[in-house]
């Protein structure tokens, strides 16, 4: 009988084992309309599931969107608990900046500089302390101008500067979505139009953008350890 339940234990710890090791990493995409619009069909987040498949992973990750259109960096502090917390990931991306910035010409609002640090750093902590792996991810573009002419270039420079040292100080990955946007159009925009290669406005991503961002975002995710 000992002998029966010894076995039986056993088996239920390989089992459990088992269960354990091939769990899935729920990571969450928590950012803007960018990122709502990725969890679409077409988007970059469901374009990195393809990427997943075909890279023979698909038991590994599993994917959420957590993106709301018009959020800046104080909305994703409010809702932290309800949208992203609550919903127990182990890895979450944060790709948030655009409307900070973009907001300041278009509507007359936005998120000074400071205040923007000070937020993105609280929603890192809180992530953190719930034990949770925290991606990084600098805001791409507000025009596809590849001279540096775009109106709001500085402004986007100057906090995507900012992530990149933070990210390097607290030994955070990064996707540097601002480099890689800005190399690309260096080298595929000749006419220096202001949108139409990775935007279909000069924010929003279209096909082509979608499928640089979704590729850009999995060569950082998957390398996770």
């Amino acid at each position: 009988m000992r002998k029966w339940i010894s076995l039986s234990l056993l088996l239920a710890s390989f089992v459990l084992m088992s269960f354990t090791l091939n769990k899935k990493k729920k990571v969450v995409f928590f950012g803007d309309s960018i990122t709502q619009m990725g969890a679409e069909p077409g988007g970059y987040i469901r374009l990195m599931e393809d990427l997943i498949k075909s890279e023979n992973q698909t038991n590994e990750f599993e994917l959420v969107g957590a993106g709301i259109s018009g959020n800046k960096v104080t909305d994703l502090y409010m809702r932290l608990e309800k949208d992203v917390l609550s919903k127990q990931p182990q890895i979450v991306l944060i790709y948030i900046g655009i409307n900070d910035i973009w907001h300041k010409r278009l509507a007359g609002t936005g998120t000074d500089y400071v205040k923007y640090t000070e937020f993105y750093d609280a929603i890192v902590k809180k992530l953190q302390a719930a034990n949770i792996q925290v991606v990084v991810c600098t805001p791409s573009v507000i025009g596809e101008r590849k001279d540096h002419s775009n109106e709001q270039d500085g402004e986007l420079n100057m906090y995507s500067n900012w992530l990149r040292n933070y990210a390097k100080v607290n030994q955070l990955p990064c996707v540097d979505l601002r480099t890689e946007f800005q190399n690309y159009l260096i080298a595929n925009n000749p006419s220096n139009v202001e949108k139409g290669l990775l935007t279909s406005d000069r924010v929003h991503l279209n096909a082509k953008g979608n499928q640089f961002v979704a590729e850009a975002i999995w060569k950082t995710i998957k390398d996770l350890k």
